[in-house]
């Protein structure tokens, strides 16, 4: 596993600016990623549509399957697993994840290295 203390947190918006089942894009570190805040959860993941290619993630459609957190892509409607980026549709295809977390008041993302 890479070493994931030497990729910082960047600070991206207060958490009351997210809200509640709708998604919002933020550049972080030159990469563009899709926030959405579901109950007291936050997610992460990259806004590029994996199949059209497109930046619309943060435009997706939020809701669940089987008590799993989703967003469907708002082009073909592809749904994605928020929690571990897994298209629930078509096998094979994600969806990169980040990690998220709210430090006093603020939300923070963590690109991941790839190794």
């Amino acid at each position: 596993m890479s070493d994931t203390a030497t990729v910082s947190w960047t600070p991206v918006c207060p958490l009351d600016r997210l809200e509640p089942e709708r998604g919002v894009a933020a550049l972080v570190d030159g990469v563009q990623v899709a926030l959405f805040r579901l109950d007291d959860e936050l997610f992460a993941v990259d806004n590029l549509d994996p199949l059209s290619g497109a930046y619309v993630m943060s435009r997706g459609i939020v809701g669940s399957r089987g008590g799993v957190p989703t967003v469907a892509s708002p082009l073909h409607k592809q749904v994605y697993d928020l929690r571990t980026g897994l298209c629930l549709d078509l096998p094979g295809v994600t969806l990169p994840r980040y990690d998220v977390r709210c430090r006093d008041g603020l939300v923070e993302v963590r690109l991941r290295q790839e190794e």
